[in-house]
């Protein structure tokens, strides 16, 4: 420990993090302990870096604390994938990890990666092996670093598909941490006994101040929810080339009950950069952010904050001198809309990608809905690629007419289809939330299939079934499910109970606003019905629901963060 620091005036996870040994820790100790299916209070801040979380089974705790059990903890395991691209082979491989190791599922993030759910401590290092023997790995997937790197990811949409694919990637490797304690700790490679030889050149002995998150997007497509990262590159196109990326700064999610000071925020556009210039403008505003986000108070640690407590233009004079030159006005860009359109589309190449919707992300076989067993058997023979999109959906992309035929004849046999999916569940978004987030105050993943039900009798009822508008639910204020950005937000106050917001648009670039506090189902379905019935006899030719709200003044526009109540 370094004397000359007082830890007393920082985030106790500050300590941890210099006293890790870079990210090492007592991990190999927690993994080897028998006696409990949890790690040390330490590491589970540590293990964030390896790409897990350490979780419990909040269904069970009554029973197993009567019966004075240890709570049944169990590690969701994140994995990296840069731009949301894994092959066939990929696919298998990770099925196959979910029904050995994990609770049978796989869930497919917002952040175009893949979770694996339930597995417990004695299967930790099995299963991030297996990830490891098909070029796919956790690092970085959590923790105080730059996370997943997200891309536009439908070649069906733009021949520039691959372009900003790479162009995360790079990104992407670029900003890893440095530490071999990974390949150490879980891939049985060589332990190195002195730390000074591990270096962190981009992050420092005590990483960044709190989470990354970087996206790159093509207008006019915001499938990435651009103005929700951190920072973010959008593209831009002349003459069907990419000239460049406008750059965004200080967007964000996160935000805490009670604590007005904490609020969602979208990003600003600060310039434009040549597509040459984007990993090194990514790590000098990544620097920007480690030498001055806030390390005291992690709740307010976020880029967001660093730049509106200290200016915009702080900010940019800061980034600049760490460039050593300005970034130029920023070019015109119009984005249309967030969600990803569904079915089959062929590229300009001839190849059919299809878009399929999966509810919550959440890939498994339920009753005659199976899932799960359709896309392990298309992975068998399939000739294209599995692209996880921003919006919890998946592409069966890039493959032949005689892959398209194969495809359809394996979700008809396997009873999978988004035929008669209405527009509000084809724009629906939920974080897991109960039964194992610790954070959650209600469910999520597990209601917003059934309320959704719900609210689609009343859009029958006025014929708006077909009509897509944006609906997320998160089980508590941080902002997983990106839920500020929707048309219609419900987030998690207490078990059965949500608040209500209304008012975000259909392109991702407005943040929504409080409607009602603290509803119950019957409550929110109560206060829906008459917007709705409203909106069906009132609204103007193409106007979206979040615009209408707006309009017809149900709530005020959120015009910057700072704005925001919950």
């Amino acid at each position: 420990m370094d004397d000359s620091i007082n830890w007393n005036e920082f985030s106790e996870v500050e300590r941890i993090k210099y006293e890790s040994n870079f990210l090492r820790g007592t991990l190999l100790e927690s993994l080897s302990d028998p006696v409990t299916g949890a790690i040390a209070p330490a590491d589970t801040q540590l293990s964030k870096f390896h790409g897990m979380y350490q979780q419990q089974d909040r269904d069970l705790d009554k029973e197993r604390k009567r019966q004075k059990l240890e709570p049944a903890y169990s590690f969701l395991i994140r994995v990296r994938l840069p731009g949301g691209i894994a092959t066939p082979e990929q696919w298998l491989q990770l099925d196959r990890l979910s029904d050995q190791y994990a609770n049978g599922t796989l869930k497919l993030t917002t952040r175009q990666a893949f979770q694996l759910h339930g597995v417990i401590k004695w299967n930790l290092k099995k299963t991030i092996q297996g990830i490891n023997e098909v070029l796919l790995d956790t690092i970085a997937a959590c923790g105080d670093v730059n996370r997943n790197v997200m891309s536009h990811p439908n070649p069906a949409e733009s021949d520039l598909h691959r372009e900003v694919y790479e162009k995360a990637k790079a990104i992407s490797e670029h900003l890893l941490p440095s530490t071999t304690a990974y390949h150490e700790i879980w891939l049985d490679q060589k332990l190195i006994a002195d730390s000074k030889k591990d270096i962190e050149p981009i992050y420092g002995d005590r990483y960044l101040p709190r989470k990354f998150k970087i996206a790159v997007a093509v207008p006019p497509y915001n499938d990435t929810d651009i103005f929700s990262q951190d920072l973010g590159f959008i593209a831009i196109v002349e003459s069907n080339r990419i000239v460049g990326y406008n750059v965004t700064v200080g967007g964000g999610m996160g935000s805490t009950f009670g604590m007005p000071e904490t609020y969602p925020r979208l990003g600003d556009v600060i310039g434009f950069c040549l597509p040459e210039q984007v990993v090194q403008v990514a790590e000098k505003i990544v620097l920007v952010q480690r030498d001055n986000g806030d390390r005291k108070n992690r709740k307010r640690a976020r880029l967001k904050y660093t730049i509106d407590d200290r200016g915009l233009d702080w900010f940019k004079a800061e980034l600049h001198k760490y460039l050593g030159y300005e970034l130029q006005e920023a070019r015109p860009f119009r984005f249309t809309r967030n969600g990803d359109q569904l079915g089959w589309k062929q590229g300009g190449d001839g190849k059919w990608s299809l878009s399929l919707f999966v509810e919550g992300g959440r890939v498994r076989d339920a009753g005659d809905f199976r899932l799960k067993s359709a896309l392990r058997e298309i992975a068998e023979s399939f000739d294209g690629q599995f692209i996880l999109t921003g919006n919890q959906n998946l592409i069966l992309a890039n493959t032949s007419a005689e892959g398209k035929r194969r495809v359809n004849e394996l979700l008809k046999k396997y009873q999978v289809s988004s035929d008669q999916l209405s527009g509000l569940r084809q724009n629906s978004i939920a974080c897991v939330a109960l039964n194992t987030c610790g954070l959650a105050f209600a469910e999520a993943e597990r209601y917003l299939p059934l309320l959704i039900t719900k609210i689609e009798e009343i859009l029958q009822e006025y014929d708006l079934f077909n009509e897509e508008i944006i609906i997320r639910m998160t089980g508590c204020p941080n902002g997983c499910g990106r839920p500020y950005l929707a048309e219609i937000g419900l987030i998690g106050k207490s078990e059965g109970h949500y608040n209500l917001y209304l008012g975000g648009n259909f392109n991702g670039t407005r943040l929504n606003t409080l409607y009602k506090e603290t509803l119950t189902e019957n409550e929110i379905l109560d206060e829906l019905r008459p917007i709705i019935a409203d909106y069906a006899y009132n609204r103007q030719e193409g106007e979206r629901f979040g615009d209408f709200v707006i309009r017809k003044a149900y709530v005020l526009e959120t015009k910057e963060g700072k704005q925001f109540k919950h």
